[in-house]
C-alpha cells in the first residue's frame, strides 16, 4: 500500500505528520521520511511529529517505504517574529536552582508570534501560567521537573464569592466539585491560541514517598495536575512525554477547540488517580497519536458532580479520539463518573487498546442528575488485546462519593424517575476485534427505571486468554469478583442491535440479556433466546 498522510499541525519550527489508512497507533511498516529531499529521520508510528525546522519555509515532505516513494506533500513553517531563550532571562537548568521565575519572565515578555524556548537541561519549577498568543517550545534535551514542596506551590481556590454576594468565581476543580487545588506545573486561567511543543519532558518526580502517600488527602490543597486548562480557548499540547504525574495528568477544563496530539503519557501502572487526560465540560477536543501507559484511566470524559453539573449545565462534547496507544490503566476510554453536565458526541477510531481492566467504561449512578446523559457514543476500528472487559456500562458504579453503598444507588429495582436521574443513549462499537478476553465480552447493565435507549455491536470478534484473571466487570455492589470468560451480559436496554457478532470461548451463554425491550441479530427482530451459530 503506498503512503499518504498529511500535516494536521505547524508551528514555526515544527510540524506533525498524520499517515492516512497505515495502521493504528503504530504504522503497517516502518517508513523513512524525507524533507526538501535530504532524510529527516524515520518512524514506525501513524501520527509523527517533526521538529528542527526552520521558520516561514516551503517543505516538501516525502514517505519512502518498500522502494515506493509518496506523493509530495507541501507545507510551511509559521512566520516567527522573535525567539526568547529563557537562558537569556536567568534560567539555570541545572535541575537544583528553582527557574520558576526566569521562565515565567520569558512567558510574560513573549510578543505575538514569538517563542519561548528551553533549550537542553533541566528546569525545576513551582507553577508557569500562561498568557494568550504564546509558544512554548521545549527542546527534545530538554525536562521540566516539578518541585515536591507543597509550601512553595500555589493554591488556586475552588470557589471565591463575588462581592455582590450573586455570583462566585471557580479556579480549583478536584473530582468534580470546586475545590481548593494546588497550581499545576502549566497553568492556564482565561487564555487562548497557546501551543506547548517541542518533544520535550515534563516531568512531575511523584513517587509513594510523595504526591502518591495519602493521594486522597486535602494537604494545604489536593495535588496539582501536570497542565490545567480552565476556561481556555484554542489550546494545542504537541509531542511531549509527560509523567509521574502528582495526580491527573493533562486537565482541560470548561474550555473549547482544545487539541492533544503525539503525546507519551507514562506512570506507574500502580500510581493512584494518575488518569492521562479527564477533559471535564469541555466542547471541541481532539486527541491523536497519543501513547499512554499509567495507572488510571487514559481517557476520562467528566462534566462534575451534581453541584457543577445542575447549576452550569456545560455537557463535555464533540471529542475526536484516534490513532492512540492505550495500556494498563483501569479504563481505556471512560466516561464519567463525575458526569451529572452530560456527555455527548465522542468518536474513537483506529486505537489499540492493551493490558486494560476495561475498554470502553460508563460510569454512573443514580444521584447524578437529569443532566447527566451521555449519548452519541461511537468506538470504531479498534484493536483490544489482553482487555479484561472490553466493553462496560455501569449504571451502579460503587467508588468515591459517600452514597456509592446506599441503598438508593444499588438498588437494582425501578425507581421513580425525577431530578436525581441520570440516562444513557445511543451507543455504536463496530469493527473491534477483542482477543485474549478474560472477565467478560461486554457488561452493560442499564437502570430498570431509565434503560440505555439504544446499544449495538456490528462486525465485533471477542475470543479468552488462554489463562484468565478473575475479577469484577464492573465496580457496583453485588456482582460477583471471580468472573471468567463471560459472555455479553447485557442488562435494561429498549433497542439492542448486533450484527456479524462473535463470541469464542466463552464459559455459559454467549449472549446473556435481560429487559430487552427490541432485538434484532442480523437485522431479524427475535423474541427468541435459540441464536444463530455465532450468536
Amino acid at each position: 500500500m503506498k503512503l499518504t498522510g498529511k500535516i494536521i499541525f505547524i508551528t514555526s519550527r515544527n510540524a506533525t505528520l498524520e499517515l492516512e489508512n497505515y495502521g493504528k497507533y503504530d504504522a503497517k511498516s516502518p517508513y523513512d521520511i524525507y524533507l526538501n529531499g535530504t532524510k529527516w529521520g524515520a518512524s514506525g508510528k501513524v501520527v509523527q511529529p517533526l521538529y528542527g525546522l526552520t521558520p516561514d519555509t516551503e517543505y516538501r515532505l516525502e514517505l519512502v517505504c518498500g522502494g515506493e516513494t509518496s506523493e509530495a506533500i507541501l507545507f510551511r513553517t509559521d512566520y516567527e517574529f522573535v525567539t526568547l531563550n529563557v537562558r537569556r532571562f536567568n534560567a539555570v537548568g541545572d535541575g537544583v536552582h528553582d527557574d520558576t521565575a526566569a521562565i515565567q519572565a520569558a512567558v510574560m515578555a513573549c510578543p505575538p508570534q514569538g517563542r519561548v524556548y528551553l533549550p537542553k537541561g533541566t528546569y525545576r519549577v513551582t507553577s508557569i501560567f500562561l498568557k494568550s498568543n504564546l509558544v512554548i517550545d521545549i527542546d527534545r534535551e530538554a525536562t521540566v521537573v516539578g518541585t515536591l514542596e507543597r509550601k512553595d506551590i500555589a493554591v488556586l481556590p475552588g470557589m471565591t464569592q463575588s462581592y455582590d454576594e450573586q455570583s462566585d468565581y471557580n479556579l480549583g476543580s478536584w473530582e468534580g466539585n470546586p475545590l481548593d487545588i494546588f497550581a499545576s506545573m502549566f497553568t492556564g486561567i482565561g487564555v487562548e491560541n497557546v501551543v506547548i511543543t517541542g518533544g520535550g519532558t515534563l516531568d512531575g518526580r511523584a513517587d509513594f514517598d510523595n504526591w502518591w502517600e495519602d493521594d486522597r488527602a486535602k494537604i494545604i490543597a489536593y495535588r496539582p495536575r501536570m497542565i490545567f486548562l480552565n476556561h481556555c480557548k484554542n489550546v494545542t499540547v504537541e509531542g511531549l512525554t509527560i509523567q509521574n504525574s502528582p495526580s491527573w495528568n493533562l486537565h482541560p477544563y470548561f474550555s473549547k477547540g482544545i487539541r492533544f496530539i503525539g503525546l507519551t503519557i507514562l506512570n506507574p501502572w500502580n500510581s493512584p488517580n494518575t488518569d492521562g487526560m479527564d477533559p471535564e465540560s469541555v466542547d471541541g477536543l481532539d486527541i491523536i497519536g497519543i501513547h499512554y501507559s499509567l495507572g488510571d484511566d487514559c481517557i476520562a470524559l467528566k462534566s462534575g458532580k451534581f453541584y457543577m453539573g445542575n447549576k452550569y449545565k456545560t455537557p463535555c462534547q464533540n471529542i475526536e479520539i484516534r490513532h492512540c496507544l492505550m495500556e494498563n490503566g483501569h479504563g481505556a476510554v471512560s466516561i464519567g463518573s463525575e458526569m451529572a453536565g452530560g456527555v455527548k458526541h465522542v468518536h474513537a477510531t483506529d486505537c489499540q487498546f492493551k493490558n486494560t481492566d476495561r475498554g470502553l467504561r460508563i460510569k454512573t449512578r443514580r444521584g447524578r442528575g437529569k443532566d447527566a446523559v451521555v449519548e452519541d457514543i461511537c468506538f470504531e476500528n479498534i484493536e483490544m488485546d489482553n482487555v479484561k472487559t472490553p466493553f462496560v456500562v455501569n449504571s451502579f458504579y460503587n467508588c468515591c462519593d459517600p452514597d456509592a453503598h446506599s441503598d438508593y444507588v444499588k438498588c437494582k429495582e425501578p425507581l421513580p424517575v425525577d431530578d436525581r436521574t441520570p440516562a444513557v443513549n445511543q451507543l455504536a462499537f463496530r469493527g473491534i476485534r477483542c482477543h485474549n478476553t478474560h472477565v467478560a465480552a461486554a457488561f452493560i447493565y442499564g437502570l430498570p427505571e431509565q434503560k440505555i435507549d439504544s446499544v449495538e455491536f456490528t462486525d465485533v470478534s471477542v475470543d479468552y486468554a488462554e489463562n484468565p484473571v478473575p475479577m469484577e466487570p464492573a465496580m457496583m455492589d453485588d456482582i460477583r469478583e471471580d468472573i471468567t470468560n463471560m459472555g455479553l451480559y447485557i442488562n435494561n436496554v429498549k433497542r439492542l442491535e448486533l450484527n456479524r457478532v462473535t463470541v469464542e470461548g466463552e464459559s455459559g451463554e454467549k449472549l446473556d440479556i435481560h429487559n430487552i425491550d427490541e432485538l434484532l441479530i442480523d437485522g431479524e427482530a427475535t423474541n427468541s433466546f435459540i441464536y444463530k451459530e455465532d450468536l
